[in-house]
């Protein structure tokens, strides 16, 4: 099956109807994934298995349960002898609870953001290739049109999208509108 196209080079489509090289992609993903999985220390896997069951309703429920059952223990209304009638023993196991649990749930996302930042690395580093390579295009495309006599190619906006960016400029520039920004909100 070949996806309707006028050029001579038609990417074939895959089973689902995409393009190969979108599967492809899809699959080397995946696979880096699970490369990056395997490579986890038993540390981030203990993390990320209490920090998914601590955000489950399973806890939730279980721990609604205990401390129900320890309330109503320890306030007498099932008939047993109270162990913790002040609650402070509950409150110091909640407290403690809740200490490691912050901990857990830290490491987790530390872990989550670090991957994040890879990802956002990547999307950068496409993005930027991306813009070298419509840049090239645009060169060419205008030398074609010159050579063609086509007048659009004279639109004023062609020689502005015929520059390389550079990105330290754009972020330079992103930082100088967010320093006015935020003069005139003090200056408000």
């Amino acid at each position: 099956m070949v996806v309707p196209n006028s050029s001579s080079n038609s990417q074939p489509a895959a089973k689902g109807g995409m393009a190969q090289v979108v599967e492809r992609n899809i699959e080397a993903l995946l696979q880096r994934q699970h490369a990056e999985d395997k490579q986890r220390t038993w540390q981030d896997r203990t993390a990320d298995a209490v920090t998914k069951f601590t955000g489950s309703m399973a806890f939730v429920c279980i721990h609604l349960v205990l401390f129900a059952g320890w309330i109503l223990w320890n306030v007498g209304w099932l008939g047993l002898k109270p162990f913790d009638p002040s609650l402070v023993i509950l409150a110091m196991e909640a407290s403690v609870e809740a200490i490691f649990l912050s901990t857990f749930v830290l490491i987790s996302q530390n872990r989550m953001a670090a991957l994040a930042d890879k990802r956002a690395d990547l999307n950068l580093q496409v993005s930027l290739l991306s813009e070298h390579e419509i840049t090239r295009l645009v060169v060419l495309v205008r030398a074609i049109a010159q050579k063609m006599d086509i007048q659009e190619a004279q639109h004023p906006e062609i020689p502005e999208l015929a520059q390389d960016v550079h990105p330290e400029r754009v972020l330079d520039t992103i930082e100088q509108y967010q320093q006015k920004v935020e003069q005139q909100k003090k200056a408000e």
